[in-house]
């Protein structure tokens, strides 16, 4: 790496259902001494508009977006918004703010604004994307849950989830919720909002970078174990070798796709269709076979591949390269000074919807363990 992005500012994403919880959280976050060099952009969306000024006198650094829901339709507008921003940043007309906080509405798919923030030049040049931190309604989120495929979906894709309300549900509710929650993203720390409070520290800071070592943190940012932990559900076929050095870990999930259904299916629970794995890779593989595997995997299967992180060993190279994808969209790749442990194998991790590990795994076998395959991008 020639330069770190640390320089850039993180833009963290906070989203979660209608009612869930994300303004007060918010409004909370923004008096805590730690969050006092932040801007916030809030998303106008139908009466949500109001608790804008909630927000608005707790700082000065805040922007409405007027453009209504904040997703595909509006990307120019955040695009817009965020240059503006930095731009009186850079002339000394708003405080010199550290952070940026972007509040959707509790409709919106966070996928496209992710997108925006991870593949528009203007936008990557001076930002970075720290993470998704999701809102849950611990009393009317296991509802929400079966009836909104969106909400699955923030869930699914978020780095932090926020627990709120859990004054109003019973204990036992809580924990058939966090269950559930681990089931759709393993990977993701539960934290509980008391009045909806929660540290600053516990939710931010979850990109690749850790801010106090000034390095990567790869093995934070990709808890691999966490998948491991989550453990599959009852007959399961868990297959730990496939005979072409490829390590198939412990996937979870819902439904159909392994030729097992749970009694208990629901076909209105929108997270029985989501599934959380992770692949481990024995041998180094080329980047380019690599970039066809992923390009085939968009082609097919772009819309239900909610989130990708990983860790490659390649041929080409004796350092470590980090990916990450949302859906359609991958991150620029980085490239590391070195690897984080002793282990040097590939490491994949995936939550997608009705695309089972084996389906991957085998789209995965087809185009790194193929000796005959061609790769035409070594013949230019």
């Amino acid at each position: 790496m020639t330069e770190t992005p640390l320089s850039r500012l993180p833009v963290s994403v906070l989203t979660g259902f209608l009612g869930s919880g994300k303004t007060t959280l918010l409004a909370q976050l923004i008096r805590h001494p730690e969050m006092a060099r932040t801007a916030c952009i809030i998303n106008e969306f139908g009466e949500i508009g109001l608790d804008h000024w909630l927000v608005a006198r707790s700082s000065e650094n805040t922007v409405l977006l007027n453009s209504g829901c904040l997703c595909c339709t509006v990307r120019g507008d955040l695009v817009n918004t965020l240059c503006s921003l930095y731009l009186q940043r850079a002339k000394g007309e708003v405080p010199e703010f550290e952070r940026v906080v972007i509040e959707t509405t509790g409709l919106a798919d966070p996928a496209p604004i992710l997108h925006t923030l991870m593949a528009d030049p203007l936008i990557g040049t001076r930002f970075r994307l720290d993470g998704v931190i999701a809102t849950v309604d611990a009393y009317h989120g296991d509802g929400q849950l079966d009836a909104h495929g969106e909400n699955v979906k923030q869930v699914a894709v978020a780095d932090r989830l926020v627990l709120t309300k859990c004054d109003l549900a019973d204990a036992a509710a809580i924990e058939h919720l966090t269950r559930r929650l681990r089931a759709i993203n393993p990977a993701a720390p539960i934290i509980g909002a008391v009045n909806g409070a929660a540290a600053p520290s516990a939710l931010f800071d979850a990109g690749l970078y850790d801010p106090n070592t000034k390095s990567p943190d790869v093995l934070r940012w990709l808890r691999q174990e966490a998948y491991a932990e989550a453990g599959h559900p009852p007959g399961h076929d868990h297959h730990d070798d496939h005979g072409h050095g490829h390590s198939h870990s412990h996937e979870h999930g819902h439904g159909g796709g392994h030729g097992h259904d749970h009694p208990s299916a629901d076909v209105n629970r929108h997270d029985d269709h989501i599934r959380a794995f992770c692949l481990t890779l024995e041998a180094p593989v080329s980047w380019n076979r690599f970039v066809d595997f992923a390009e085939m995997l968009v082609s097919l299967h772009g819309g239900d591949l909610l989130r990708l992180k990983g860790l490659l060993q390649l041929r080409e190279t004796d350092r470590p390269v980090v990916i990450h994808g949302v859906q359609h969209m991958f991150h620029e790749p980085v490239e590391l000074p070195d690897w984080p442990s002793e282990d040097r194998r590939s490491r994949l991790v995936f939550i997608t919807r009705d695309v089972s590990g084996d389906t991957i795994e085998t789209l995965l076998h087809a185009y790194l363990d193929d000796p005959d395959s061609t790769d035409s991008r070594h013949s230019k």
